[in-house]
């Protein structure tokens, strides 16, 4: 019988795509910059990574950290980064627009979305930070999107769960209803039960160390940690929901 749960890894380099495919998840949305939220990988990364990759990878489309208020430059290289992504063959996009008073930017929302089509569209965690949980529902339904990646406008989706688990309903098939941030080996159980959620989104990440002999200790800041995701974290998350 065909397993109805699904995990999704949040992998912010090729090497955590590869690690994501290997451990055993359903799809990656892929990203760099996870240190700060995630932002919109480079074309060469998308290429590669499209190359590699035979599980479903779905691209966000970030085009800098901060908020989602996004300037008509900002909006005409999200629209070409799209383009790109539909170009490689990438199978989703993941976007997320706001106005200034913390609705869902609905026009340019569903520009994006019709500009995507067919790729799969989901709208990420731009909706946690929106004024009303329903109203921006039923926008981004309305939009056209496919999939709402929520930690229920909490900073973790187990402290949104029931938030999460009303979104589901209200959603009543309309949408997919995917739980994300935070999630790990300890809760997905709780997740599952208490919320209703069939996908479930993770980054399952381990620090990587530099590898350099040398450093300058004089010169701080630049960057002898990295997160990738752990092949052995994901395939623990793979299987608990692989045997429900």
């Amino acid at each position: 019988m065909h397993n109805v749960y699904q995990l999704e890894i949040c992998a912010n380099s090729v090497t955590s795509a590869l690690a994501a495919q290997d451990g055993g998840a359903h799809r990656v949305e892929f990203c760099q910059n996870l240190e700060m939220g995630g932002t919109t990988p480079s074309p060469g990364q998308i290429r590669l990574a499209r190359q590699q990759l035979t599980i479903g990878m779905h691209v966000l489309i970030r085009p800098r950290a901060g908020d989602f208020l996004y300037s008509d430059t900002e909006f005409e290289e999200m629209k070409a980064d799209v383009l790109f992504c539909k170009e490689v063959g990438c199978d989703g996009v993941v976007i997320g627009l706001l106005h200034a008073d913390g609705r869902i930017d609905k026009e340019r929302t569903t520009e994006l979305a019709a500009m995507a089509h067919p790729m799969y569209v989901t709208f990420h965690r731009a909706f946690d930070v929106c004024r009303e949980p329903f109203e921006a529902l039923e926008s981004i339904i309305a939009c056209g999107c496919r999939r709402l990646l929520t930690s229920g406008m909490r900073n973790t989706a187990q402290e949104g769960a029931q938030l999460i688990k009303q979104l589901v309903e209200r959603a009543g098939g309309r949408i997919e209803i995917m739980p994300g941030s935070g999630i790990n080996a300890d809760n997905i159980m709780v997740m599952v039960h208490t919320t209703g959620a069939t996908s479930f989104h993770a980054s399952a990440k381990v620090v990587r160390h530099s590898g350099m002999s040398y450093v300058n200790e004089a010169v701080s800041g630049m960057g002898n940690e990295a997160w990738e995701a752990s092949k052995e974290k994901i395939r623990h998350l793979a299987d608990i929901l692989k045997n429900l």
